[in-house]
């Protein structure tokens, strides 16, 4: 794990339904140019690139492939080899944005580097020399940066436990919105000359409703339930209970399960980019009732 050497800057900015908060650490700002009004940054300062996932390797020289080349080359067995895609990946892929932002005219490679563990997809631009074999994994990197974002489960905002649902009646759920519990969410690790900022955001939830059903997975934090909808079911993200629970204490226990997609690129090194996903989990309880005729 590597050791923070100091968390430079922290900016906060939420925006719920038109509630906007902004919460700075500093009393400049501007100070870091970086920070936006819809995120939350964290520049973190790391110090110890032997990290687990595949940091510990030296420099070395380095895969040198021509750019029109394919194929694979490397130095020797701890550095990095690259090997040109036949095809080409798509223009939605990263390390092809990046590059094309960037300059233009390369091609993508596939890095693999023994020394570190590092497997990936980078752009190299045309006459430019493979990067030498990083002294730590970008990826290694974006996993510091969303550890330093402090996500948590989904903050449930129904069902509610003090709530009131019936059997057979529609049951709107929703999630509130905040950085930490939804995102978007945003951070910047550094070591060793090399930065990579991660974005993260909620990209679905998946309902376990404790009642023996087919999990409910939305892709979004659900739509507030307003009296006026009546009876009416949730457009995108509902349940219906048809028993009452069996339990000892008479009471459904559910889990929502949020996935967070987090895509991440070197800000300053060697061109790269990646995504990869996290989950994070919140428990919750339900009490449901069968409505009573009396004639």
């Amino acid at each position: 794990m590597l050791r923070h050497a100091a968390a430079a800057v922290v900016a906060v900015a939420l925006s719920i339904t038109g509630l906007v908060s902004v919460a700075h650490a500093a009393d400049d700002p501007s100070a870091n140019p970086q920070c936006g009004n819809s995120q939350i940054l964290v520049t973190v300062c790391a110090s110890d690139p032997g990290d687990a996932r595949g940091s510990k390797g030296g420099s070395g020289s380095g895969a040198k492939p021509a750019a029109d080349t394919a194929g694979s080359s490397s130095d020797s067995g701890d550095d990095c080899t690259y090997t040109k895609l036949v095809p080409q990946p798509p223009s939605e892929n990263l390390a092809v944005q990046e590059g094309k932002r960037r300059g233009g005219k390369g091609a993508a490679y596939q890095v693999m580097c023994p020394s570190t563990g590092r497997i990936g997809v980078v752009w190299i631009s045309d006459g430019q020399d493979a990067p030498a074999a990083p002294q730590i994994d970008p990826e290694v990197l974006a996993h510091q940066a969303v550890d330093s974002m402090k996500l948590v489960g989904p903050e449930i905002a129904n069902p509610r436990a003090d709530g009131t649902y019936v059997v057979g009646m529609p049951m709107w759920m929703w999630v509130d919105q905040t950085p930490t519990t939804y995102g978007p969410n945003s951070a910047t690790a550094t070591a060793g000359g090399v930065s990579v900022t991660a974005e993260a955001k909620v990209t679905s939830i998946r309902w376990e409703m404790g009642d023996g059903s087919a999990a409910v997975v939305c892709n979004g934090p659900g739509t507030k339930y307003q009296p006026s909808m009546g009876t009416t079911p949730s457009p995108n993200c509902g349940h219906v209970y048809e028993k009452v629970a069996a339990s000892q204490d008479g009471k459904f226990h559910g889990t929502a399960t949020a996935t967070w997609t987090v895509n991440w690129e070197v800000t300053a090194g060697p061109i790269d980019a990646g995504s990869f996903t996290e989950v994070r989990q919140s428990p919750f309880t339900v009490s449901v009732h069968e409505v009573q005729v009396v004639r």
